[in-house]
C-alpha cells in the first residue's frame, strides 16, 4: 500500500469516506464508504494517526475535481478574488480599455452580489483573505465596507453601485506605485508624498480621459481624503461641504487601511481601529457614520482573532445579538491543541465571552475560510 497523511478538511461529517483509513502503524481503521457521524470520531482518528491509500485518495481527488468542474458551486471568496484580478487588469490598462465605465460598473455589481450572497464571508475576506497584491485588494475591501454602510443608510441601489465603483477606482492613478510603497521599509520621499497628496485629482483626470464623466462618481473620488475639520486634501473642505458619499468611502478606506499589515507597520487590531475612530471622529470623521460602521461591523469585526474566557482561541465569524457578543468559531482548545473541528461559540455565554483580541501571529493554527463557512468560501 502507498499511503499519505490526509488532513482534517478531507473528512466531511455525514459523508462516506472516499478511501480506506489506516493508523500510523498500518492498522486498518475504517473502510472506504464509512460515514463519520460526529466530531468525537474525528478526534479519535486524529489521535491514532490518519493515513489513506494513495491510489484511492488520488482517484477520489480526481473524481471530486471533475465533479466540481461540471457543477462549480458559487463562492463569495472566488467572486471577490476575481474582482480584484479584473480591477487590476482594467486599471493598469485603462488608456486602452474599451468601455471602461461599463466594466467598472460591472465589477461594482459583482462586489454587491458577493455581499448579498453572504455578508459574513465578504467581510471575512478583509482580514482572512489577504494573499493578494495590496493595492487592488484594498480598493475591493473598501468597496465591501462602503456597501454595508450605504445599505444600512437605505441608499438607492443604483447610487450604491456608483458609490462602489468610486471606491474601486479611488486610487487608480497610483495602483502601481502603491505596490512599490507597500514594499518600502524607509520613509517616503518628497516625490512619493506629493504623489499621494495629488492622487485624488490625478485619478479623476485619468478616469475622465477614459471616458468616465459621471460627476458624482468623480466628486466622491476627488474628496475622499477630506476631513470634517478641514485638515484633509486636496481642497481643505469641511463638514457639509464634503459630499456625503465621499465621507462613506473615506471611512471605509481608513478602516481597511488600518487593519491591513504593511511592510513598514503592523496592522491595528480591528477593535482598536474602530476605537480610534471614536476618538478621531470628534474632529476628522463624521461621528454618525462611525456609529453606523460600528453597528454594521460590531465591536469585534468578522475575521478578528480572540481568546475566550474558557481559554479557547478562535475567530469571529458572525454578528451576535449585540455589537459586543459576536459568534466565534473555536480553532484551538483550552490546552493549546488545535481542535479537530472548529466549533461555534456564542460569546453571550459567560465562559465563552471574549477575554482578549489577538494578532494573527498569536494563533498557531492553519485553516482556510472554507473550513469555517464551507463551499461558499472556497477558493
Amino acid at each position: 500500500m502507498s499511503a499519505r497523511r490526509i488532513s482534517i478538511s478531507d473528512i466531511v461529517i455525514g459523508q462516506p469516506l472516499q478511501w480506506d483509513v489506516y493508523g500510523g502503524d498500518g492498522t486498518l481503521l475504517l473502510r472506504k464508504g464509512f460515514i463519520v457521524s460526529n466530531t468525537h470520531q474525528v478526534s479519535e482518528l486524529i489521535e491514532r494517526g490518519l493515513f489513506a491509500d494513495l491510489n484511492q485518495a488520488d482517484s477520489a481527488t480526481r473524481d471530486k475535481r471533475q465533479a466540481e468542474k461540471q457543477v462549480e458551486q458559487p463562492s463569495v471568496v472566488r467572486m471577490i478574488n476575481n474582482v480584484r484580478t479584473e480591477l487590476r487588469r482594467i486599471s493598469y490598462n485603462i488608456s486602452s480599455e474599451p468601455n471602461a465605465r461599463e466594466q467598472f460598473l460591472a465589477l461594482a455589481r459583482h462586489v454587491g452580489s458577493a455581499v448579498s450572497m453572504d455578508q459574513e464571508v465578504a467581510l471575512g475576506c478583509i482580514l482572512l483573505n489577504q494573499d493578494d497584491t495590496y493595492a487592488s485588494r484594498h480598493c475591493v475591501d473598501t468597496a465591501v465596507v462602503a456597501i454595508l454602510v450605504a445599505r444600512a443608510l437605505k441608499k438607492d441601489p443604483e447610487e450604491i453601485v456608483q458609490l462602489t465603483a468610486a471606491a474601486l477606482t479611488m486610487n487608480i492613478s497610483m495602483l502601481r506605485q502603491q505596490e512599490k510603497l507597500q514594499a518600502k521599509s524607509d520613509n517616503l520621499t518628497a516625490e512619493e508624498q506629493e504623489m499621494i497628496q495629488q492622487h485624488p485629482e490625478t485619478s479623476v483626470k485619468q478616469l475622465r480621459s477614459a471616458g468616465i464623466n459621471d460627476e458624482d462618481w468623480l466628486s466622491w473620488i476627488m474628496h475622499h481624503h477630506e476631513n470634517e475639520d478641514g485638515s484633509g486634501y486636496p481642497a481643505k473642505k469641511s463638514g457639509a461641504d464634503i459630499p456625503f458619499n465621499a465621507k462613506i468611502i473615506s471611512l471605509a478606506d481608513r478602516y481597511c487601511a488600518r487593519v491591513c499589515a504593511r511592510s513598514y507597520r503592523k496592522s491595528l487590531l480591528p477593535n482598536a481601529a474602530l476605537r480610534d475612530f471614536l476618538v478621531e471622529g470628534k474632529g476628522k470623521i463624521d461621528t454618525m457614520l462611525v456609529a453606523t460602521l460600528i453597528h454594521e461591523l460590531g465591536a469585534y469585526p468578522i475575521g478578528t482573532f480572540v481568546r475566550l474566557e474558557n481559554g479557547e482561541i478562535g475567530v469571529v465569524t458572525g454578528k451576535g445579538i449585540t455589537t459586543t457578543t459576536p459568534y466565534v468559531h473555536a480553532l484551538i482548545g483550552p490546552r493549546g491543541a488545535p481542535l479537530a473541528v472548529a466549533g461555534r461559540r456564542d460569546t453571550q455565554r459567560s465562559l465563552q465571552s471574549i477575554r482578549e483580541v489577538l494578532h494573527r501571529e498569536q494563533v498557531p493554527v492553519r485553516f482556510t475560510m472554507r473550513h469555517i463557512w464551507g463551499d461558499i468560501a472556497s477558493l
